[in-house]
């Protein structure tokens, strides 16, 4: 695992049953986010038969046969271990936005490679993420490929990813749910996700922190910062009058989801909004997406890209393309 998400949904397959009785959880080494996330999930009551191991710098290849859970799809040390390992099953675990984008790429031409939207590749890893690919819908049509997600897929996209062979998996984080709420909740009203569109290019930084700075003037926030929100960003942020800074790292799912009736979240289009709108419906807690004005994308915003963050805008969790 190699991102917070990726070890939370990884435990919930593991719950759901599609790991086996047994299960190893391997996360990256050297990343802070995963090592806090560890800690949390070693508070908790783990599903049994898996298992939280030591944190390595190298990835597993997993033995021929078994099955191998993994997050990011496009990284070039997962696809390598694809091609040179070959596992007995392939269970994809949600990674946010890429899980959509490898979907629309696993219906596609089968000559097309697995790369990341905005990733700029040379001749050899195109190679890699083609040959990937191949691979990939292989699984899919011998019935050894699963997708597990918490996202909104669309139906046609549901549909198409079906008929080429893959398990196509959406959950509720029931593991999640049934755990004690055990993080102390903030204890402003008003709570903001941060965001990595800044970081990435996508909009502008002045807009962002006046938007900010404009609701911590209208009363205290607290702002739970994106893994890869900038440092000197963030000191900024914290600077603002109103603003309450926590610390960062562990899934918004899990940090979040003790907020009480009279608590609401903002965010900008975010795939967490909707993980959090299935665990705090419940408890009366709205989750508000702030549509981001026109004038705060910038030159790197593709069209494409837009609408891919539209599809969680305002999501209705009760209805799924599952």
């Amino acid at each position: 695992m190699e991102s917070p998400l990726q070890m939370l949904c990884a435990v919930e397959a593991h719950h759901a049953g599609l790991l086996g009785a047994r299960s190893h959880l391997v996360p990256r080494a050297r990343l802070r986010p995963l090592a806090a996330t560890g800690r949390e999930l070693g508070r908790l009551t783990l599903p049994p038969g898996l298992e939280l191991t030591a944190a390595r710098p190298d990835m597993p290849r997993p033995h021929r046969g078994v099955t191998w859970a993994v997050g990011d799809a496009f990284s070039g040390k997962v696809q390598f271990r694809w091609l040179t390992g070959r596992p007995g099953r392939i269970v994809i675990v949600d990674d946010g936005l890429a899980t959509i984008r490898l979907l629309e790429l696993l219906v596609g031409h089968a000559g097309t490679p697995l790369l990341r939207a905005r990733g700029k590749v040379g001749r050899l890893r195109t190679a890699l993420g083609a040959a990937a690919g191949l691979r990939l819908r292989a699984a899919a049509r011998s019935g050894r490929l699963s997708i597990f997600t918490a996202l909104p897929v669309p139906a046609d996209l549901a549909k198409a990813v079906r008929a080429r062979g893959a398990e196509l998996i959406t959950h509720d984080f029931a593991w999640l749910r049934s755990q004690p709420l055990r993080v102390p909740r903030p204890k402003e009203l008003t709570v903001v996700l941060g965001t990595s569109l800044v970081r990435n290019g996508l909009i502008h930084r002045d807009h962002y922190l006046g938007w900010l700075a404009a609701l911590g003037s209208a009363g205290p926030v607290a702002y739970f910062p994106h893994r890869r929100e900038d440092p000197h960003d963030l000191a900024r942020v914290g600077e603002q009058p109103g603003i309450t800074v926590y610390g960062g790292g562990i899934p918004a799912e899990m940090t979040l989801r003790g907020l009480a009736a009279g608590q609401r979240v903002l965010s900008l289009p975010s795939t967490a909004v909707t993980s959090l709108r299935v665990l705090l419906s419940a408890r009366g807690v709205p989750v508000e997406t702030v549509d981001v004005p026109d004038e705060w994308w910038t030159v790197e915003a593709a069209p494409s890209l837009r609408s891919h963050l539209s599809m969680f805008a305002h999501h209705d969790t009760g209805a799924t393309g599952a």
